[in-house]
């Protein structure tokens, strides 16, 4: 069964993300199934867009959902921070980072995204590089573990489970998602193992976050899409909690002579989006726009 990611506020990030000029640039950061990129594409004409993803599997999901456009669209396979860290194109118009992981790698990857399944436990966007999510539990030692669940899932029973990890190690290697979310299970409370979500779903975040270096490509993304902006181009960027949140709303206001921030509060999802898409409810919208463009 093939799984189409649904963009999240799609409305929002057209009336706001708006090219001021002809054959603008737009750089889709997070390029995914191409669903944000395919919506500015049909909208407007002349636009070019360079789509980044460090998955190569799902940049070929986009390439033939874009195909239509042409050489309007270019897909690049790099990590977002590493693509603006030596920038040197043209001047951009318009950047998107929609910072949510897509529906294809919970249904479709089968790299242990998903905790509903038995699947191996490798959480990598980048399947060819750096530890996997296996390598981690079983390799951090007990404090390491627990800091990183704690630090990027902000797990309150976070000792407990790396002390289980630590102790199911002893007798065998955990690969698969399934063992690690039955030692989760077992080492929480009984109150908050029947919760509104599965208890190890913090743990699994907080993998993900761990093996991709999530959070610290964010400020250094930024720092480049600003140099690269044509004055009065804009910078949306989407986050779905508040590790990747608050990061995006301090460089916002730490960089006020370079940009005017047009979300004192974020945008979210109208509550019709979040009904037919639960998973949008999460989701905030901050954007800011280059200065010394004409008002």
């Amino acid at each position: 069964m093939q799984f189409v990611h649904y963009s999240v506020m799609q409305t929002e990030v057209l009336e706001h993300l708006v090219p001021k000029r002809r054959n603008a640039l737009m750089v889709d950061c997070t390029l995914g199934e191409g669903g944000h990129s395919k919506l500015f594409l049909e909208k407007y004409p002349d636009l070019k867009i360079i789509g980044l993803d460090r998955d190569r599997a799902i940049i070929e999901k986009a390439k033939v959902r874009l195909a239509p456009f042409g050489d309007r669209f270019e897909a690049v396979n790099i990590w977002f921070d590493e693509f603006w860290k030596d920038y040197k194109g043209p001047d951009v118009d318009i950047v998107l980072f929609d910072l949510g992981i897509s529906v294809f790698h919970y249904e479709e990857s089968l790299r242990g995204f998903s905790l509903r399944r038995s699947e191996e436990l490798d959480m990598r966007l980048n399947a060819d590089a750096g530890l996997s999510a296996a390598d981690v539990v079983n390799t951090y030692t007990e404090k390491e573990l627990a800091d990183t669940i704690f630090k990027y899932g902000e797990e309150r029973y976070s000792r407990r489970i790396a002390a289980a990890v630590c102790e199911y190690r002893k007798r065998q290697r955990i690969n698969r998602t399934d063992q690690l979310a039955e030692i989760v299970f077992r080492a929480v409370p009984g109150e908050y193992r029947h919760g509104h979500i599965h208890p190890a779903t913090k743990t699994f975040q907080a993998l993900r976050i761990e093996v991709n270096g999530e959070l610290q490509r964010i400020e250094p993304a930024l720092d480049g899409v600003i140099k690269a902006l044509v004055p009065g181009g804009r910078v949306g960027v989407i986050t779905f909690h508040s590790l990747e949140d608050r990061p995006v709303k301090w460089f916002f206001r730490n960089h006020t002579d370079d940009v005017e921030i047009l979300t004192k509060k974020p945008l979210i999802p109208t509550a019709e989006e979040c009904k037919n898409n639960p998973p949008s409810r999460s989701a905030k919208l901050r954007l800011a726009e280059k200065r010394g463009g004409k008002k």
